[in-house]
């Protein structure tokens, strides 16, 4: 299996069982581990290490909010671009044309929720920015990125 770069299509992967969470979280600690290796020390700090934390002028409940919209559009976008059936049902469309859609559904989640969260929907991508920045505040509202994707991708599974 390959990387993602999209955080959601990991986590709808962990939630069919694709992944374990071993793996995922690993991953993602060790990901952010190879940022802050390549970032400079200073915009590292700067930028917070890439932790998700619920931006000034929003409420818990925006970023809770906004986690759950988010991952639930990516989830159900990424199972609907691959649902096996769409091939017999949809030929006429090709089939990287569901690429395309989950890059759009990305690139607009991420229009959408960058100014709120930063965008976490993924909880071992949040996870592993927050343990390796570790400072308090990436620990402050920690369980939204937890409890909002899987809300969502728990909806859009269904």
């Amino acid at each position: 299996m390959g990387g993602h770069i999209n955080p959601a299509v990991t986590f709808g992967l962990f939630l069919a069982r694709k992944l374990s969470l071993t793996r995922v979280c690993l991953g993602a600690i060790c990901g952010a581990g190879v940022v802050k290796g390549f970032e400079n020390a200073s915009t590292f700090e700067r930028l917070g290490g890439g932790a998700n934390v619920v931006n000034a002028g929003y409420t818990k409940g925006d970023g809770l909010g906004a986690e759950i919209i988010g991952t639930f559009v990516l989830v159900y976008t990424v199972f609907s671009a691959t649902d096996a059936k769409r091939n017999a049902r949809d030929s006429h469309v090709p089939l990287n044309l569901g690429s395309f859609a989950n890059w759009v559904s990305v690139f607009l989640v991420h229009l959408a929720t960058i100014p709120i969260t930063g965008t976490g929907i993924n909880p071992a991508r949040s996870l592993g920015a927050a343990i390796i920045f570790n400072k308090d505040h990436a620990w402050d509202d920690h369980w939204i990125f937890w409890v909002g994707p899987f809300i969502g991708a728990a909806l859009a599974a269904d």
